[in-house]
């Protein structure tokens, strides 16, 4: 089965899809340029809107173009930047947009079309979806010690991920889980992570990405490109520890170090408002 004829709107030239299919396969290649190019500093970026309830925590970039509407910001604990419908989104969008076509124009290893992926233990390769995904249980990716090694998953629809459910990394290479780059989920409409399921990799929806009360990223982030990302006290994080425990799964960030950035964001409000307030004092009055 060819991919690129069963995924809707290819969003590159094939020249280029070349291009960017070359870092997907090559990861590790010093100076190579990122599959997802700047959108690779987001943990989250989404399209339409940006919908949070209780405290969510995310380690790397927050954007959002061309919408305008992020809701419950203010319990959103982001390690990175805030970029609301400005240029640096509006780029991370468009590159965003041909990583996704670079993967949907990956060639097939192995079909998976009607297999529920929980229970599976794969090594790396294509895998492709004539239809929808579904992972009820553990999903074990063994990369056999590799540090080049790259998953991709195609799936022409929906993506659904069951409550409870984990995608487990094995034996990975020495630079753990290749960074980023290592793995990829080509959703061709909507995902949903359920309640207090452990996923792993870059997740590249064509429209939208739900994470329910718990649910966490590891090694990647959740890109939508043309609808919402809806968060429900979860923890995106895109970045990979440097090497990872063979049969385990990526740790997330401890709960000191999530103590650490609450604090540190607090500490940084302060001393912007004690700046502001400083400024104030010895500005001189204005005359009449």
């Amino acid at each position: 089965m060819n991919a690129s004829r069963t995924r809707p709107g290819a969003l590159c030239s094939a020249a280029v899809a070349a291009l960017l299919a070359l870092a997907v396969l090559r990861p590790g290649t010093a100076g190579a340029t990122p599959l997802l190019g700047s959108a690779q500093a987001f943990s989250v970026l989404a399209a339409s809107t940006i919908t949070n309830t209780g405290v969510t925590t995310l380690w790397g970039d927050l954007g959002l173009y061309p919408g305008t509407a992020i809701t419950g910001q203010g319990s959103l604990l982001v390690a990175g930047t805030v970029h609301a419908t400005d240029g640096v989104a509006q780029q991370a969008q468009a590159d965003a947009a041909l990583a996704y076509g670079a993967l949907a124009g990956q060639a097939v290893s192995f079909d998976l079309t009607g297999q529920n992926l929980g229970g599976l233990s794969l090594t790396p390769g294509v895998y492709h979806f004539a239809d929808a995904a579904q992972l009820t249980g553990t999903l074990v990716l063994d990369y056999q010690g590799r540090s080049d090694a790259v998953f991709v998953f195609q799936v022409f629809s929906a993506l659904t991920v069951a409550s409870q459910a984990v995608v487990r990394v094995t034996h990975p290479g020495l630079a753990g889980l290749n960074g980023p780059d290592g793995l990829f989920w080509q959703v061709g409409s909507s995902a949903t992570l359920g309640t207090g399921s452990l996923f792993a990799g870059s997740l590249l929806a064509d429209q939208s990405i739900t994470l329910q009360t718990g649910a966490s990223i590891r090694c990647g982030r959740a890109i939508a490109l043309h609808g919402a990302v809806t968060l429900d006290n979860n923890v995106v994080s895109d970045d990979c520890p440097a090497a990872a425990v063979p049969g385990t799964p990526l740790p997330e960030p401890s709960s000191l170090a999530l103590v650490a950035l609450a604090l540190a964001l607090a500490a940084a409000a302060a001393a912007n408002k004690a700046a502001t307030l400083a400024a104030r004092r010895v500005s001189p009055p204005c005359k009449p």
